[in-house]
């Protein structure tokens, strides 16, 4: 958790330092085995985020761990499907614009739907696209609203 940047507080632990207490010395690798091992997401997330790592080894361990309600990073997990914009992510995609998890009850902006209907109109192909115009017809105003943008930004409207 030193790596961990609060307002007026810098990070109380290097990257360097994080990993040699691992015995790693790259971050990317040392993240993805934090989320293989799916004990603590949110460090692997941080880890992930402060080596400035790729998101192209990690679809599989997001796509398993989205689902979990024993952690709380729902949404960066998909901020990181959305980086990777490929089809084999829709699924968990979709899940993500109706699933609310417990922890995100309070949010009426549904921050989570929102982000997964971006990141669904960032991957080519027709799935995404039809995922998209399926939504257009939501009960939800913010859901339906995000799709209309996305399938607008796509040129498919």
């Amino acid at each position: 958790m030193g790596l961990v940047v609060a307002p007026c507080s810098p990070p109380t632990r290097t990257l360097d330092e994080v990993l040699a207490h691992f015995g790693e010395s790259d971050g990317g690798a040392l993240a993805l085995r934090l989320l293989r091992d799916a004990d603590d997401v949110e460090m692997a997330l941080l880890v992930h985020g402060a080596a400035d790592a790729s998101v192209e080894e990690f679809p599989e361990p997001l796509i398993e761990l989205f689902p979990a309600d024993r952690h709380g990073g729902h949404e960066r997990i998909v901020s990181m499907l959305g980086e990777l914009r490929s089809p084999e992510t829709v699924p968990t995609l979709v899940e993500a614009t109706r699933w609310i998890p417990e922890h995100l009850d309070f949010d009426e902006a549904r921050a989570l739907a929102v982000k997964a209907i971006w990141a669904l109109g960032g991957i080519p192909g027709e799935e995404a696209r039809e995922v998209l115009e399926g939504l257009r017809d939501d009960e939800n105003e913010i859901i339906r609203e995000n799709a209309v943008k996305q399938l607008a930004r796509r040129g498919e409207l």
